[in-house]
């Protein structure tokens, strides 16, 4: 089986100065929240790498929510069962759009005292699980949304935030 699609859209260009590695930290990120989901099946998903003003536009447009926020997911389906079809073809499954505020990314990162690698990592993961079918809209969903980041960032090396047990190593 060919290889999940996972592009990567670097609409503010101050990513690549404060992250150049960052196309290669989302794919990572992305294929490890995949594997943590348990989907062998071919993908495809785009990471887009944008401003606060972005993500507000979208925020108020898609949330009624007037103000930046850290990373949104766009499902592109309502359906998640659709992923554990067997994978018949060549044509991978559209998954979805995750995009992420580089401004407010850095403001947390520096008030959580990580780095900007190893929070965008975890952004990632956090917005494809999302467009996995994934939640938290209850304390149910959260537990098993929150396992399953755990479970990601730890294929990755990367200390989950909220587990204070954790070890903090980097991302890159």
């Amino acid at each position: 089986m060919k290889a999940s699609v996972i592009d990567i859209v670097i609409a503010e260009p101050a990513w690549r100065g404060e992250l150049p590695e960052a196309g290669r930290i989302c794919r990572r990120a992305a294929r490890a929240a995949l594997a943590a989901s348990g989907i062998a099946r071919r993908v495809e998903l785009c990471v887009r790498l944008s401003d606060d003003d972005e993500l507000r536009r979208l925020n108020r447009a898609y949330r009624e929510t007037d103000r930046p926020t850290n990373v949104l997911a766009f499902p592109a389906s309502d359906d998640p069962d659709r992923l554990l079809a067997s994978d018949e073809g060549d044509q991978p499954i559209l998954v979805g759009d995750v995009a992420l505020a580089l401004g407010t990314a850095k403001t947390e990162a520096e008030r959580g005292g990580v780095p900007l690698a190893a929070h965008t990592v975890h952004l990632v993961v956090h917005g494809v699980l999302h467009l996995l079918g994934h939640d938290h809209g209850d304390e149910a969903e959260a537990r098993r949304m929150d396992a399953l980041e755990a479970n990601a960032l730890n294929r990755l090396g990367v200390a989950h935030p909220h587990h204070h047990a954790a070890r903090a190593v980097s991302a890159a």
